[in-house]
């Protein structure tokens, strides 16, 4: 790019020309007017280095423009595509939420009854080793 500065003040110059409504009404009109006159003795019968050079650089404005007119609007789709999957989301999310709201009730009776299972479980071991220590005591006293 010509002239100085950053990268990012080059892209500033080139985003502050390409979002000047002005611009871009100028060269909806006439966008290969030049302000450059033609050379002495040309009578337009051809360009001049100068012409051509502007003539190009408004020339890729003009796409420049239609390449983010293009990318602006595919993003507003994107954005729109977006916005609807959220949408569907968050009415999936809320859907969900109910039926589990509906669940729950079931899910604390599973959870009591876990509870009671553990505490059965607890009570075999115990009285299975209850019952090993009374035949232990049988076999002893029958053995007497």
């Amino acid at each position: 790019m010509c002239g100085g500065g950053s990268e990012s003040e080059i892209w500033a110059r080139h985003l502050a020309h390409v979002y000047n409504p002005s611009i871009w009404e100028a060269e909806a009109v006439d966008h290969l007017r030049s302000e450059i006159p033609d050379q002495p003795r040309q009578h337009g019968k051809t360009l001049s280095p100068l012409k051509i050079q502007k003539l190009g650089w408004r020339g890729a404005t003009s796409e420049d423009y239609k390449l983010l007119e293009n990318m602006n609007k595919l993003t507003s789709l994107k954005y729109l595509e977006m916005k609807d999957i959220a949408i569907n989301i968050s009415r999936n999310l809320k859907d969900l939420n109910q039926k589990y709201a509906g669940l729950q009730p079931y899910l604390d009776q599973i959870n009591v009854i876990e509870e009671q299972v553990a505490a059965l479980e607890q009570a075999a071991y115990k009285l299975d080793a209850y019952s090993k220590k009374l035949e232990a005591k049988y076999k002893k006293l029958e053995k007497r």
